[in-house]
């Protein structure tokens, strides 16, 4: 399937509600993109800086010492003890890994690749491009035979959800017993805010309190651009069975898919820092509990958002309407519409904006109960 047979870009139908946003005389509140928009960790800058002379091809397994990273990363942060360097691969960003994933591993027409209810639209995308049918399922009772690919999101983006282990025990039977790759997406496991989470550490697919120590079929995915500032970066990496691991390889040797030297440098200074990556939470900790009172006071419910960068929540009216209204106060935000088909009377709002913004955003919103 061309890429010329995918659906409109959608968010490129907020460009109106951007507009009128900017109309404001103070200027727009963005509160669409999770954009990161604090500064780059000094200890990533040297270590980037000092990779800078990469006049070789770079390594698309990832360094030694990148892959030793990402392993004791796993083990000290995640849970995962035992991984070894046969287990884990460096990627350029994990969006490009979702969206590529279902090709990799062998997924075509007649098969069926499932992905959550409220989810950003990148898993539907790498369906479509390997010609299977994408489903948004979110109880492993449903997913059909014909399943091949099963990705879920925890936390979740937009909705912040976290699956507890119970939930993730359930998958990975479900999946096994359909002989399914579970693919699960952790990309915001530091960030959790409510409830266990907001001291206890959200479980990987690998934790052996999941899986029992077997990571048949099971892939874990994580992106640095939400702890370590380094969305510019493209700095990303997956981990899991050594078999899928070595099958993903080989095609994306052939494409040219291999992390830059200086990135894989970075990455090795981030894994290893665990300093900054608390800091950056307390700062999206004030944000967070500054944008929820404003959200609520204005008459928005939020939803789930336990975990993750974002508040999910409804005022209980069609979403583009919610976005409307917004705009014309000078905040821009993103409708449920754009997470699939469920969730259409739901607000996305992004916690990656300063602080100033995020105070702006407060006082605008209470107009919207004036």
């Amino acid at each position: 399937m061309a890429a010329v047979d995918l659906d409109e870009y959608s968010w490129d139908t907020l460009v109106p509600y951007a507009e009128l946003a900017r109309e404001h005389p103070e200027g727009i509140v963005d509160l669409s993109i999770g954009n990161p928009v604090d500064p780059v960790p000094a200890v990533v800058r040297e270590a980037i800086a000092a990779g800078a002379d990469a006049h070789s091809y770079p390594q698309l397994d990832g360094t030694p010492a990148l892959r030793d990273a990402i392993v004791a990363w796993y083990a000290r942060r995640r849970g995962v003890p035992g991984l070894s360097s046969a287990n884990v691969l460096p990627t350029i960003g994990s969006k490009e890994l979702i969206a590529l994933l279902p090709l990799l591993i062998g997924v075509g027409p007649g098969d069926v690749v499932v992905y959550p209810r409220a989810a950003y639209p990148t898993y539907a995308v790498g369906a479509r491009l390997a010609g299977a049918t994408p489903l948004a399922s979110d109880d492993p009772a449903e997913w059909p035979e014909r399943t091949r690919l099963a990705w879920m999101n925890s936390p979740g983006n937009p909705d912040g959800r976290v699956l507890g282990v119970a939930a993730l025990r359930t998958a990975v039977a479900r999946a096994r017993s359909l002989g399914a790759v579970l693919a699960l997406d952790e990309c915001y496991a530091e960030l959790g805010w409510e409830g266990e989470w907001a001291t206890g550490r959200i479980p990987s697919v690998l934790d052996p309190a999941v899986c029992d120590g077997d990571v048949t079929g099971l892939l874990s995915v994580y992106s640095l651009s939400k702890q370590s500032n380094l969305a510019g970066y493209r700095a990303a990496f997956l981990a899991g069975d050594a078999a899928i691991v070595a099958r993903i390889r080989e095609p994306r040797l052939h494409i040219g898919l291999w992390p830059p030297s200086p990135v894989q440098a970075a990455m090795i200074a981030a894994l290893g820092d665990d300093a900054h990556v608390a800091a950056q939470k307390e700062l999206y900790r004030a944000r967070r509990v500054r944008l929820a009172e404003a959200v609520r006071a204005a008459g928005f419910r939020i939803e789930g958002s336990e975990a993750g960068l974002f508040l999910w929540a409804t005022e209980d009216r069609d979403a583009w309407e919610s976005v409307d209204r917004l705009a014309r106060a000078g905040i821009l935000a993103v409708p449920g519409h754009f997470y699939g088909t469920h969730f259409l009377r739901h607000i996305r709002f992004s916690l990656t904006a300063p602080d100033d913004r995020i105070t702006a955003a407060a006082t605008r919103l209470a107009t919207l109960r004036e």
